[in-house]
């Protein structure tokens, strides 16, 4: 254990075999090491809300046959404490960068999921030299006017509301992680069953470790307060504008299930970004990475060697850092 409180590399290192390591920008950043040729297009996966890096360790062993793969704990996150950092999409989007500019030497291809997503297009869109390409899996985009899912609405509202959202996160930290876990898997997938039981015994281990966090519940809300903002009308025209600056291939993959991001709000950002490939799974819900990894990876690979070869090239002599 760490003079903070994060747990040591050893305590993560899970069945699917990725390798925990850290690295100091400003306080300790918690990342998994999927491993993959050293030579090989290097992909930095990005979790969403609440996610940590386990949430693509259902995904990472079939794609580190020809990729290398990394997936860092933003900042509130994982295992990721935030030490006197942001934990917001802002802060969480200059951290990523620094983790980039840290583990590799060259551009990346960013794979993002939900705010994941939003995080890698900002950073693409603020740093385009660092990003190759982007994979953007259900990711969180502007909102388009649509009728959205009556739970999701509620639940944002009252995780929004000063007083009401202590107490959701409160009744959250009561359950037991194997109920925690099963609650997040049933809202972000169309069918939990589909999801790896190995998978879900690191999430459970990632969430048995983050209840020792007393901050846990405060970074939550304060990390998901600006995020409807910022996909909104209102105050989301600079995130509009980061979007329509991206010059990188795109790839996005979207569950045709997402109650989070409903479908058509892809197809209508696919519809604005034409350069843009968008695959639509059909019967999968937020996370297609868990739910659906086989698909997910042929899906990736086989964008990775068309459409998104640009992008594989350009970050094919990407030298990750020991």
């Amino acid at each position: 254990m760490h003079g903070d409180g994060t747990a040591t590399p050893q305590d993560v290192t899970g069945p699917l075999g990725g390798r925990s390591g850290w690295i100091d920008l400003d306080g300790p950043v918690h990342y998994m090491d999927f491993g993959g040729p050293a030579n090989g297009p290097g992909i930095v996966c990005v979790h969403g809300l609440g996610g940590s890096a386990v949430n693509w360790s259902g995904i990472a062993p079939l794609l580190t046959d020809r990729y290398r793969l990394l997936a860092p704990d933003l900042a509130g996150h994982g295992l990721t404490r935030p030490a006197g950092r942001g934990v917001d999409v802002a802060a969480n989007r200059a951290l990523l960068h620094r983790f980039v500019q840290a583990r590799a030497q060259g551009p990346v291809i960013l794979m993002g999921n939900s705010i994941g997503g939003m995080i890698s297009l900002l950073e693409a869109s603020a740093a385009p030299s660092s990003v190759a390409g982007l994979i953007l899996v259900d990711p969180a985009l502007p909102f388009v006017p649509a009728w959205p899912d009556p739970f999701v609405a509620t639940m944002f509202a009252l995780n929004a509301t000063p007083g009401l959202s202590g107490l959701m996160m409160n009744r959250r930290r009561a359950m037991s992680p194997e109920a925690a876990v099963a609650s997040t898997m049933s809202l972000c997938c169309a069918d939990s069953s589909r999801v790896s039981g190995d998978v879900v015994a690191q999430h459970v281990a990632m969430v048995r470790q983050r209840a020792a966090f007393p901050e846990v519940t405060h970074d939550f809300t304060i990390a998901m307060r600006p995020v409807m903002s910022t996909v909104g009308h209102g105050r989301g025209q600079s995130y509009r504008r980061a979007v329509r600056s991206v010059i990188c291939p795109v790839l996005v993959v979207h569950g045709d299930r997402d109650r989070l991001v409903p479908v058509w709000v892809a197809r209508a950002t696919a519809r604005a970004h034409p350069s843009w490939s968008l695959q639509v799974l059909p019967g999968i819900g937020h996370v297609p990475q868990l739910e659906a990894p086989r698909e997910t990876a042929r899906l990736i690979t086989d964008w990775l060697g068309s459409a998104g070869r640009p992008a594989a090239e350009s970050a094919r002599f990407t030298a990750f850092n020991a």
